[in-house]
């Protein structure tokens, strides 16, 4: 696929490094001649140095015959008007831009062929946000991903010393649940994948990728973690757009708190908010944190817009007594290196952002992807469609089909109800099937097995 990437920020060399490991032919346009010349020293790939929104830098870059412009400037406007300059001038099939701004969002006839013509809208925030609820949601998580409009969740948990399952066999799993069901997608132990199988013995310090359906996750949880109270106190460091939606979307149900450092921010958030207590300080400041009882905080989460910032204060919640922290950490490279260490759960917006984008690059019937693991594992869900003539999968038992190494099918989704794969589980037309990769560099084989054969009609 032809792709022009425009933007070399992190979200779009995040963007560029998974799609030209895919055989796409990418093109990256930046005005920054360093960005350009880093990702040029690393991919193989076109740039082109510009700015995105003008007609001749686009047509220098490809657009008369791209397939798809994504377009990540860390400016709005210039995202919008060049989608629509791609489509006014080139009549490029898919466009895709990132639209940080909240008022923006508020009015989606903005963005249709008569207005702006946008095929898909990405708001990072928005998607962050999305991706802490879930994480509250289920204390002890590392990540909750959604399938199927929510019916099924793919969930992360690092097993610890004294949950039933550890050191057990993972086929004991179903029998604790009493009448529910998962699945064991992955294991990493030590950095490393492990191919679960039903004789396979959970370790401490296992990190766990396991599907089932919504109402069973808190059952999973329980086997292979020490069983915690549903979180009640939260503080969020930053006022900014995120912990301002978060805090908008939780203080009906939680007693919220939120440390602003910008005197203007903070009174914004303070009109705008009406069960959440702002204040005016510094989320690093030791004695802040104590006058406001961090001890007895379920969950410390940091989401300002500074990399250090964050990683900073969540430390120093953590060694003050909060259960839990949380930091936003964008750089790549701080992500491996905080979850080593006090910080439970580093959240990365670029690996949010990447799974929305990926969804609407793959071919096949693709309807989500979750990146996972820094990029190197995938979760995917695709329709199966087609019959036992036209489709590889279709009328085949899980157990018959040739799935690339390290790939496994965890859920199948037929209309409303879930379905845990078993190997002689057999799919039909229609299904929404829930994969596991292992590597994502099979991902192409993987479309290739739902793509339908030419004699479908």
């Amino acid at each position: 696929m032809k792709i022009i990437i425009l933007g070399a920020g992190q979200v779009g060399t995040s963007v560029a490094i998974n799609l030209a490991s895919e055989a796409n032919d990418i093109t990256v346009v930046d005005r920054d001649a360093g960005l350009l010349q880093s990702l040029q020293d690393k991919l193989d790939l076109r740039t082109i140095q510009g700015y995105a929104a003008h007609p001749d830098v686009l047509t220098q870059a490809g657009a008369d015959d791209a397939e798809m412009i994504i377009a990540v400037t860390n400016n709005d406007e210039t995202n919008m008007v060049a989608c629509q300059v791609a489509w006014t001038l080139f009549h490029t099939p898919r466009k895709i831009a990132r639209v940080r701004a909240p008022a923006y969002n508020k009015f989606p006839s903005l963005f249709s062929q008569r207005g702006l013509p946008i095929d898909v809208l990405i708001s990072p925030e928005q998607l962050v946000t999305e991706y802490i609820q879930r994480l509250l949601k289920y204390p002890g998580a590392l990540q909750v991903l959604d399938f199927a409009g929510g019916l099924v969740q793919l969930v992360a948990v690092r097993a610890y010393e004294g949950g039933p399952l550890v050191g057990q066999e993972l086929r004991e799993l179903n029998q604790h649940l009493h009448g529910g069901e998962a699945r064991v997608a992955a294991i990493y132990r030590e950095g490393q994948a492990i191919q679960p199988e039903g004789d396979t013995i959970l370790e401490e310090g296992d990190e766990v990728f396991f599907v089932a359906a919504a109402e069973s996750i808190p059952a999973v949880l329980k086997e292979l973690r020490r069983e915690e109270k549903p979180h009640r106190k939260l503080i969020f460091a930053g006022g900014g757009n995120i912990g301002r939606r978060l805090a908008e979307r939780l203080e009906k149900d939680y007693r919220v708190k939120i440390i602003e450092r910008d005197a203007g921010r903070a009174a914004r958030a303070a009109e705008h908010l009406r069960h959440t207590i702002v204040l005016h300080g510094d989320a690093a400041d030791e004695d802040l944190l104590l006058e406001e009882n961090i001890e007895e905080t379920d969950v410390f989460c940091a989401v300002t817009n500074d990399d250090e910032a964050n990683i900073l204060s969540s430390m120093l919640a953590k060694r003050l007594g909060a259960k839990n922290v949380m930091a936003l950490i964008n750089r790549a490279s701080y992500v491996d290196l905080v979850e080593a260490g006090s910080i439970d759960v580093a959240i990365s917006p670029q690996q949010a952002t990447i799974g929305t984008l990926l969804t609407h690059v793959r071919r096949g019937d693709v309807v989500m992807v979750h990146s996972l693991r820094r990029g190197a594992a995938e979760a995917i869900e695709a329709i199966a469609h087609g019959d036992s003539n036209s489709s590889r999968v279709v009328g085949r038992a899980i157990g018959a089909l040739k799935l690339p190494k390290g790939t496994s099918i965890g859920a199948i989704v037929r209309g409303e109800e879930v379905i845990i794969a078993h190997h002689d589980t057999v799919i039909q037309s229609e299904d929404h099937v829930i994969l596991f990769l292992v590597d994502k560099r099979r991902i192409i084989d993987v479309e290739k097995l739902f793509q339908v054969g030419i004699t479908f009609l």
